[in-house]
């Protein structure tokens, strides 16, 4: 299977500080690749990368198995790149329907549609099954972090999108919550989209996801099936770059 993201060799540098260091890493499409790694590991630089908040200084980027050129956030959003970062982008004074459509607001002449948006909405929470959610139009300063949560990603793929990033989804969010972003994050890999799933938290990465990425000082460790590892090699990866067979070696990964 090919993956619909790609990114082979990437080096990037802030002045004399390398932080990513020849990084290849895939997401498939219907699948949930998890991308961990200890703080400093280089997981935001590699996600603002591929989203075009940073511009590579070496490398190929390849999409749908073609190679492109992502010069900004715009081109990765054309490309059909969203990603739901920790602080969520949301705006406590609007209600869903307008966070959900803010920047991309739709018109009928001179004023907004909002009959047409409320029905995009809609569709969009129904089809990802979101039951969660009282009213659409619902001040999000209102919601719980979980609701908050569901919101932000039904935001993210309501643009035809094929690759979700989520930045720690989970985070800060109690046992329930929790386990409902998770079916969330599930079904939206059943969808067909490639989700890229950035935790610290290992029960989240070996309950949802299909692959495991590894960055270890700016590096990538190891790229594997998570039904081909265990927790502890896992730990061992982001800790020291390797483990058994598995990880880097004088810096090359094998």
């Amino acid at each position: 299977m090919n993956p619909v993201l790609e990114v082979r060799g990437i080096d990037k540098s802030f002045g004399p500080v390398q932080v990513l260091h020849d990084v290849t890493f895939a997401a498939y499409r219907g699948e949930i690749t998890a991308l961990v790694g200890d703080n400093g590991a280089g997981k935001s630089t590699l996600v603002k990368c591929i989203g075009g908040i940073y511009p590579i200084d070496a490398g190929d980027y390849l999409f749908d198995g073609e190679q492109v050129h992502v010069g900004g956030p715009r081109d990765a959003g054309e490309l059909g790149i969203e990603i739901v970062y920790q602080d969520l982008a949301l705006c406590d004074n609007l209600d869903i329907v307008q966070n959900m459509f803010l920047g991309r607001e739709r018109r009928s002449g001179l004023v907004l549609d909002e009959a047409t948006m409320e029905e995009m909405a809609q569709q969009t929470l129904t089809s990802l099954s979101v039951r969660t959610v009282k009213s659409i139009r619902q001040q999000v300063s209102s919601l719980s972090g979980g609701q908050r949560q569901t919101v932000a990603i039904a935001k993210a793929v309501l643009w035809n999108s094929k690759v979700v990033i989520l930045d720690e989804p989970t985070a800060a969010l109690g046992v329930a919550q929790t386990a409902q972003v998770l079916e969330l994050v599930r079904r939206l890999a059943d969808k067909g989209l490639a989700v890229v799933l950035i935790s610290h938290n290992m029960n989240d990465v070996f309950a949802v996801s299909d692959r495991i990425a590894a960055l270890y000082l700016g590096r990538m460790a190891a790229q594997v099936k998570t039904a081909d590892v265990t927790h502890a090699q896992v730990v061992e990866l982001i800790t020291s770059g390797r483990s058994g067979d598995l990880g880097l070696t004088n810096g090359v990964s094998t």
